[in-house]
C-alpha cells in the first residue's frame, strides 16, 4: 500500500495548530513513513493537488473570500476533511469581529489604531474581501472530523492521524481532548 496523501491549509488563524503539528517532534519521522504531505503552509506547495488527497486538514476560521475558496477547494479534493483547532471548528477568537460591521472593523484596523498615521483602508485586487462574518469551516463545507483545541495538543493530532492510518475513525473523547499546558 502506498502512502496516504495529506494536505493542510491555514485559513484565518495564528499558526498555533501547525506549530502543534510540528510538536509531534520525533514521531513526525515515523508519521512521514506512512503519509505524503502534498501541500501545506510549511511547504512550498500551498494547494492540494488536483488529483486529490486522502486527508485534508484545515486550520483557522473563514473570514474572507479567499479562505472560503480554499475551504471549498480542500473539500472538493479531500476524501476526508478535518477541521483542526478551535478557529476551524467554531471560528474561534477571530469571531470577535462578528460583533461589528465589516466597515467598522476595517476603519478601526487601518485608520483609527493608535499607531496609525495617515491611514487608509487598502484596496487591491490581491486583497480578498472580508466575508460578512467569520465562521467555522463547517458553515462553508461539510467536515468529517472535528479536532478542537487552541491549539490541539500534539498528542491529539498524533492520535487522529494514527487512527486514520489504522483505518479507524478517531473517537475524540477523554484525555485526547485535554486543554491547557498541563492538560487540565
Amino acid at each position: 500500500m502506498g502512502k496516504i496523501k495529506v494536505a493542510t491549509g491555514w485559513l484565518e488563524a495564528c499558526a498555533g495548530c501547525h506549530m502543534s503539528f510540528l510538536d509531534i517532534d520525533e514521531r513526525i519521522v515515523e508519521l512521514f513513513k506512512h503519509i505524503e504531505l502534498t501541500s501545506s503552509p510549511i511547504t512550498d506547495l500551498k494547494h492540494p493537488p488536483e488529483e486529490g488527497v486522502d486527508v485534508g486538514i484545515l486550520t483557522g476560521g473563514i473570514g474572507n473570500e479567499d479562505e472560503k475558496h480554499e475551504a471549498i477547494e480542500m473539500r472538493e479534493r479531500a476524501k476526508l476533511l478535518i477541521a483542526m483547532g478551535d478557529c476551524a471548528v467554531t471560528g474561534g477568537i477571530c469571531t470577535m469581529r462578528n460583533f461589528f460591521p465589516t466597515e467598522e472593523v476595517l476603519r478601526r484596523g487601518y485608520i483609527e489604531t493608535e499607531s496609525t498615521v495617515d491611514g487608509e483602508i487598502p484596496v487591491h485586487e490581491d486583497l480578498a474581501p472580508l466575508t460578512d462574518k467569520v465562521s467555522g469551516v463547517d458553515e462553508v463545507v461539510p467536515v468529517d472530523i472535528y479536532l478542537p483545541g487552541c491549539p490541539p495538543t500534539a498528542d491529539a493530532i498524533w492520535y487522529v492521524l494514527t487512527e486514520l492510518l489504522e483505518g479507524r475513525m478517531p473517537k475524540l473523547e477523554g484525555k485526547v481532548l485535554k486543554y491547557g499546558m498541563d492538560g487540565g
